[in-house]
């Protein structure tokens, strides 16, 4: 049963990586493709490139080869680079959404606020926060004591699911996840809200409905993304 559970998580993991691939050579060898859009869709995609890889491999191997242990230092690694690769992600939506609402609420200015420079400095400034953000969480795990049971009810070390494995008080950790829960990944959706709210306003004061459904197909990509990415992180926290 287990291997036929692995064959779509497989797949998945093919088309992931054949699709960020291809995105990234495109982008790269295509000249025309060199502007702030692109440049934070191939920031995305290697970050997902990395958020798979840091999960698929492990599961297939679970359901594949029952290989059901990790050790601990692999596990507190999976754990850094799980939540890292998630702020940087949430981060590159907010920074594609405000590109959409200079290129649609000010686009003769969307060259200048938006020089390779800046883009260059965002895309470092949204790397840095999830790097530093994500380092507590395996210092914090690793001080832990354990002992009432080393059994995660899930294939992925994640940190609401390794805390409950402890024998000790994880209040700070756990006050901690919710600081970066409500105050990083929730500031994130607040923006990329505010930045859509100012987009849809622009759009529906377009001359023809021709003009603003055009417009508006050009976000609707990027809008599916976002839902894709944050519904599981909220289904996820909900639940923990």
């Amino acid at each position: 049963m287990a291997v036929w559970i692995s064959i779509p998580f497989s797949v998945i993991y093919d088309v992931d990586m054949f699709g960020n691939f291809t995105i990234l050579f495109t982008v790269i060898t295509e000249p025309s493709l060199h502007e702030p859009m692109y440049y934070f869709l191939c920031v995305l995609a290697i970050t997902d490139l990395g958020l798979s890889t840091s999960i698929l491999p492990k599961m297939l191997s679970i359901f594949l080869i029952n290989s059901r242990e990790i050790e601990f230092s692999a596990c507190l690694t999976q754990m850094y680079f799980i939540h890292c690769f998630s702020m940087i992600e949430s981060g590159i939506f907010v920074a594609m959404a405000f590109d959409c609402y200079v290129a649609i609420c000010d686009p003769l200015r969307h060259s200048i606020t938006l020089r390779n420079s800046v883009v260059a400095k965002i895309s470092l400034a949204v790397v840095l926060r999830g790097g530093i953000l994500a380092l507590p969480y395996p210092f914090l795990a690793r001080q832990w004591p354990y002992g009432r049971t080393n059994i995660i009810s899930q294939p992925l070390c994640m940190h609401m699911a390794v805390g409950k494995l402890a024998c000790t008080d994880t209040r700070i950790s756990g006050s901690y996840g919710l600081f970066v829960l409500f105050c990083v990944l929730g500031l994130d959706v607040i923006f990329i809200a505010l930045s859509y709210t100012q987009i849809l306003r622009a759009i529906f004061c377009l001359p023809t409905k021709d003009a603003w459904l055009q417009t508006f197909g050009t976000c609707v990509s990027h809008l599916s993304a976002i839902l894709v990415f944050y519904m599981p992180c909220l289904f996820y926290a909900v639940i923990y």
